[in-house]
């Protein structure tokens, strides 16, 4: 809880960062949830992120320890959790989704990790879905294709019998709970506040490996998330972002001839395929969305800023 005793100094600090928006309800479970950790020195900030129907008042009341913080208006993803970085004073960064619920002693392995190699820029832990038992969402990543821009989480929708309990370096990192050594954030920059919604881990991810840095996934580490495995993803919101950010994402991250191979496989075979497989479902409204993004692709050619926002601390 917001300590930072002495007493406590062989536990580095940790600043967690969540964002709120439209759900005190499920922050205050995440927060009931996480002040019975057994790590002992962390700080947390809850960014409530200009939530238009909510109180998120009752946050500071049921839980006065943390500092919460408003934003004058909706930041998405990356700028919710950037709002609340210079003000952090941890050694590493907790990055964590206000609808999850952690095991008591997840955090552990994740410090003990990142303190014994320093060459690791990011870990995720082991991630299961809360609502169905022992059902894993994620145990790592596959490595991105720079043509196509996917990979796959392993392990996604198998039962969790300790099969993925290792730690290994992993393609990505999940951006439901990612813990990152401030000084990567200092060396790196933040996550990319462009994308607002979707694939800015992926890029931010990309970046720091890019610095030199490795990406890990740890097993002995468990994070519950209440996003549902039959959650409906195929709305027009949704596919909007995700594909504003899945090439928005290529056009970050590609170089050289994979930057044409990417650019021929998404004209030739994404395009037609995915505008064709919507039409077949007769959601004229998918249609619309995944174009929609295209064309903002199309027409932000300029001024997108493909630096990392720097760290100012406070």
């Amino acid at each position: 809880m917001s300590i930072t005793h002495t007493e406590h100094n062989t536990f580095p600090l940790v600043s967690v960062v969540t964002v709120n928006f439209n759900q005190s309800g499920a922050t205050c479970e995440f927060l009931n949830s996480f002040q019975q950790i057994s790590y002992p020195n962390y700080e947390v900030f809850v960014v409530d992120n200009a939530s238009p129907n909510d109180n998120p008042e009752i946050i500071k009341q049921n839980f006065p320890w943390v500092t919460l913080m408003k934003t004058s208006q909706n930041l998405g993803f990356a700028g919710g959790n950037n709002a609340a970085l210079p003000f952090c004073k941890g050694k590493y960064v907790l990055f964590i989704n206000n609808d999850t619920e952690v095991e008591p002693g997840f955090l552990e392995p994740l410090v003990n990790l990142l303190e014994s190699n320093k060459k690791i820029g990011m870990v995720s832990p082991r991630i299961q879905y809360f609502h169905s038992e022992k059902v894993l969402q994620f145990a790592g990543f596959t490595p991105f294709s720079m043509i196509t821009t996917r990979n796959f989480a392993i392990g996604f929708g198998e039962k969790d019998t300790g099969q993925f309990n290792d730690t290994r370096e992993t393609g990505s990192i999940f951006g439901a709970a990612m813990l990152v050594p401030m000084k990567v954030i200092e060396e790196v920059g933040m996550m990319a506040e462009v994308f607002f919604l979707y694939y800015e881990e992926h890029d931010w991810a990309s970046h720091v490996k890019n610095a030199g840095y490795q990406i890990y996934y740890c097993g002995s580490s468990l994070v519950l998330h209440k996003e549902s495995i039959s959650t409906v993803k195929n709305s027009p919101f949704q596919i909007y972002y995700l594909t504003r950010g899945r090439i928005l994402f290529a056009r970050r991250n590609t170089h050289g001839y994979k930057k044409i191979l990417s650019f021929l496989y998404l004209n030739f075979i994404t395009l037609p395929k995915i505008t064709f497989s919507f039409l077949i479902k007769r959601r004229p409204d998918l249609v619309w969305a995944f174009w929609k993004a295209v064309g903002w692709n199309i027409t932000h050619q300029k001024g997108i800023v493909f630096e990392m926002p720097k760290l100012i601390k406070r």
